[in-house]
């Protein structure tokens, strides 16, 4: 068995596990930009106690390579439980999160989210650098 049998994908404006990936589709060589990721954008995904998104990382694919870079990743610890019982915390961390990066050349923009319940999801995007 590979990863690549259990990970799940799916448009995110019809899959609220699939995460979203929001970048520019161009960008300048050596030049900052923001990378946003989210679950849950078009169609809400829970966020409680026992059903929740755990975490969100985001990869880069170089067009000329065969290997990915591992840009950043962001876990979302709390989900409203308590000693008083499930969904009775005071708080709860929302699936977004944002990666202020810079790429030399073009590539892929891949993202994967896990959720406690429904596993593993990815989505992508091309990014052209000039």
């Amino acid at each position: 068995m590979k990863i690549s049998d259990v990970i799940q994908s799916a448009d995110w404006k019809t899959e609220k596990h699939a995460p979203v990936i929001e970048a520019p589709e161009k960008v300048k060589s050596g030049e900052s930009f923001a990378v946003e990721l989210s679950v849950g954008k078009e169609i809400a995904h829970p966020n409680t106690t026992e059903h929740h998104i755990r975490w969100i990382k985001l990869y880069f694919k170089p067009d000329n390579s065969k290997f990915i870079f591992e840009v950043a990743a962001s876990e979302f610890n709390v989900h409203g439980e308590s000693t008083d019982g499930a969904n009775k915390g005071p708080v709860y961390a929302e699936p977004t999160t944002k990666a202020i990066i810079k790429l030399n050349g073009s590539g892929t923009l891949l993202a994967t989210s896990y959720c406690n319940i429904h596993g593993l999801w990815e989505s992508s995007q091309a990014i052209t650098v000039e």
